[in-house]
């Protein structure tokens, strides 16, 4: 049985003598090496991280952007907390990001406070709950991706028509946490919209996640029992298992029986009805591209010819009502 497999990545200030037992972040030289060896593989996406133990990466938007430049055949997911990055910005970068990559590009949304921009105008002082300003952000984000059309985009030269005004829809969201006009100035993407990961669901809860994520990821520890509480979530939502993606998070360091660690990640997968499964691996840039090389065959890596394809999602805009 295939799995989608991604492989977590941080570009930014890599340290000599990275320790074999910990995540660190990689060059950005190396990281086109590990991107072009994933690539081979068959990883369907590279989830770029924008902190690790702390420190700051390089902007994952900007690292994914370059990277995809050279290699448009494998997805990225790109971290993006609610803090500090104001949802109208976020929307309008990551849909020119997917556009240029043909619809392989998502974000992996996570809770948090909120931002200068935003602050300024905020509905409502009092809201505080991070699990509700996630909720009303991943809305925000599908509604903008859906508001211009790839239908709206005419181009008619003959009759100087560039776009169907009549098909751009502004959102008007006035919420607890955000006032946004839209519409975004660019079409929607090739696979209806980017996808939308949830990370954290602790914290979310799974009542929001079943309502907006097209895909969560959760480590491990968290695994047992996420697929009864998913459906749970979904049903309630009117939504169904198949809308949205279980991904698996583990940190795995590469010894040398790979087969023993590919077996053990297989029965995990398996054990708990995981749809993707997504490995951090230890030890720097040798790590990573040892368990690209190495461990994602044993899995039998599966990828799609879009992001939400990879991950077993419709490629529409109607998958996430």
């Amino acid at each position: 049985m295939s799995t989608p497999i991604l492989i977590d990545l941080a570009v930014g200030d890599a340290r000599a003598g990275a320790a074999t037992d910990r995540f660190d972040p990689i060059s950005l030289a190396a990281a086109v090496t590990v991107t072009e060896a994933a690539q081979e593989a068959g990883v369907s996406a590279l989830r770029l991280l924008d902190t690790v133990g702390g420190r700051p990466a390089i902007d994952p938007s900007v690292a994914g952007a370059y990277l995809a430049g050279r290699f448009g055949d494998i997805g990225y997911l790109v971290d993006v907390p609610t803090t500090h990055n104001a949802p109208y910005n976020v929307a309008r970068r990551i849909l020119s990001f997917d556009r240029a990559t043909a619809g392989r590009v998502g974000v992996v949304l996570r809770p948090g406070a909120g931002d200068e921009v935003s602050a300024a105008t905020v509905p409502d002082n009092t809201a505080d709950s991070p699990s509700e300003r996630w909720s009303e952000y991943a809305r925000i984000l599908t509604r903008l991706w859906e508001s211009f059309p790839r239908d709206a985009l005419i181009g008619d030269q003959e009759r100087a028509v560039v776009v169907d005004d009549d098909l751009i829809r502004a959102i008007d969201h006035e919420g607890r946490f955000y006032r946004v006009a839209g519409p975004l100035d660019g079409p929607s993407s090739a696979q209806g919209r980017p996808v939308v990961v949830a990370g954290d669901p602790d914290v979310l809860g799974w009542a929001a996640v079943a309502q907006s994520a097209d895909a969560v990821v959760l480590d491990r520890r968290q695994s047992a029992g996420a697929d009864l509480a998913l459906t749970a979530g979904l049903e309630q939502a009117g939504r169904k298992r198949e809308d949205v993606a279980l991904i698996g998070r583990a940190s795995v360091t590469l010894s040398d029986d790979a087969s023993a660690l590919a077996d053990e990640l297989a029965r995990w997968i398996d054990r708990d009805r995981l749809d993707a499964v997504e490995l951090v691996p230890t030890g720097g840039v040798d790590g990573v591209l040892a368990a690209v090389r190495t461990l994602v065959p044993l899995l039998s890596a599966s990828t799609g010819p879009t992001l939400r394809a990879s991950l077993g999602l419709r490629d529409t805009a109607e998958a996430l009502s």
